[in-house]
């Protein structure tokens, strides 16, 4: 027993190695063969630099930190997050546990009427040591590491994707009372135009066109303030809910956009599977997979155990056979798993195709990461050219609109030309409001992207 005892602890110190997970690189041309990563990103015009942290203060808006402050703390769905990083540390515990000896205390007392009636009277102490020789408890271990690993990367990346979410809803709510109040002004100079046309047709320089044409238009800004008032309250209820509140339509937001901050530094694209959390994420179920296929190819192994006891029984119904009391006892067992159906090995085949999933997951995963750079890079540099574009359409069709003013009021031109102009500024107006927001949005989308955090790391 000593010979088999030692032998079996020499086994343990020096059993089976885990396999390792591939490397990063190894792992990312099996993933996605056809995914050459350049080095330096497609669009041209990126700034150079490493990817900087704390992007949400460059907004410089108090009023959104603390939003996103309060929806950190009581967002339903982060909430939901970390409470299944917490399920997935106790599966490492529990995965872990049967590494160590199982030690168990059984005891019974009462006298003759003790449990069964049996008079049997006794405590014991067991212990089980299961060996893991092949790896099978280590892999178990070590699938549910990966999988916490994974949680904790999936959840941080749901923090960042939620503070995006709140920074982009906070510029469309910001948009959308922007517009309303671009939509009141129209209305106030839709009822100067028709108070200007009243009054021309009251002395005789009018007609009754221009009356109905400007009473037409007044009452179609009214019903753009309207639209847009309720178009306000639903961007402000998005807000309400993201951060766990009531949704009362009571948030204020302000009444101006935040200035766009300057340029970002973008990094190197061989950098971004390894700094964004989901990346890393995919990267470690992949290594969950690998280690759930170890797991099942060592069930198909003999399972030893080691065991000892120690018990002291008595009766008072009867007489037991004389023996040393406390009794000590120690063993070993082992099951070796004959024929089960080709059960254990379709368990194989089952996380061998797994594996193959995690990978395949990857390499979606990390295609699409730099796909969301490049376009908001590319959509970046394309709204800046069209926010140049629109300002200069915005202070022409304002002019315009002037003209126009003045020639109606000197009898030189009707009430329609004056119509279409307010419409043509109103829409350049309009249009540049949401390029401005869209270069905004565009800018969470990059930081997301890039995987840089919305808090500065000390």
């Amino acid at each position: 027993m000593r010979a088999l005892v030692a032998a079996t602890m020499l086994c343990v110190a020096t059993g089976c190695a885990l396999k390792s997970p591939p490397k990063r690189e190894d792992l990312a041309r099996e993933a996605a063969p056809n995914l050459n990563v350049p080095q330096a990103w497609a669009e041209v015009g990126a700034p150079a630099g490493s990817v900087a942290d704390g992007w949400l203060r460059s907004f410089n808006d108090p009023q959104l930190d603390a939003l996103v402050k309060e929806t950190l703390q009581h967002n339903p769905d982060l909430r939901v997050a970390a409470a299944r990083v917490e399920q997935a540390a106790g599966y490492v515990k529990a995965a872990g546990a049967t590494l160590y000896p199982q030690v168990n205390a059984l005891a019974r007392g009462g006298g003759a009427l003790s449990g069964d009636s049996s008079g049997l009277e006794g405590a014991g102490i067991f212990v089980n040591w299961e060996l893991d020789l092949w790896g099978r408890v280590r892999a178990g271990r070590a699938t549910a590491s990966s999988q916490y690993a994974s949680v904790q990367l999936d959840t941080e990346y749901a923090r960042q994707s939620m503070v995006a979410l709140a920074a982009k809803s906070w510029f469309l709510a910001t948009e959308a009372r922007m517009q309303k109040a671009i939509a009141e002004e129209m209305v106030d100079s839709a009822g100067r135009n028709l108070n200007l046309a009243e009054e021309r047709l009251r002395v005789g320089r009018g007609d009754q066109n221009d009356v109905t044409l400007a009473r037409a238009s007044h009452a179609t800004y009214r019903d753009s303030v309207r639209n847009l008032e309720y178009a306000y309250r639903q961007a402000v209820r998005a807000l309400e809910s993201l951060a766990g509140r009531y949704p009362a339509g009571k948030l204020e937001v302000p009444a101006q956009l935040a200035a766009l901050p300057g340029p970002v530094p973008v990094g190197l694209p061989a950098e971004l599977l390894e700094r964004r959390p989901d990346v890393v994420a995919a990267e470690r179920r992949v290594a969950m997979a690998l280690y759930g296929t170890e797991e099942a190819k060592a069930a198909r192994l003999p399972r030893i155990s080691l065991t000892a006891a120690v018990s002291s029984i008595s009766s008072d119904l009867f007489f037991l056979k004389e023996r040393d009391n406390p009794v000590w006892s120690a063993g070993a067992a082992i099951n070796i798993p004959l024929y089960l159906g080709g059960a254990l090995q379709s368990q194989v085949e089952i996380r061998t195709a797994e594996q193959k999933v995690a990978v395949a997951e990857y390499g979606r995963i990390g295609a699409r990461a730099f796909a969301e750079v490049e376009n908001a890079l590319s959509a970046t540099f394309m709204l800046e050219d069209r926010d140049a574009i629109l300002r200069e359409a915005v202070r022409e069709n304002a002019q315009a609109l002037e003209f126009a003013n003045v020639r109606y009021r000197v009898g030189a031109g009707d009430m329609r030309a004056v119509q279409q102009q307010a419409l043509a500024l109103s829409a350049s107006r309009t249009a540049l409001l949401r390029v401005q927001t869209e270069r905004l949005m565009q800018r969470v989308n990059l930081h997301l992207a890039l995987g840089g955090n919305f808090e500065s790391k000390q």
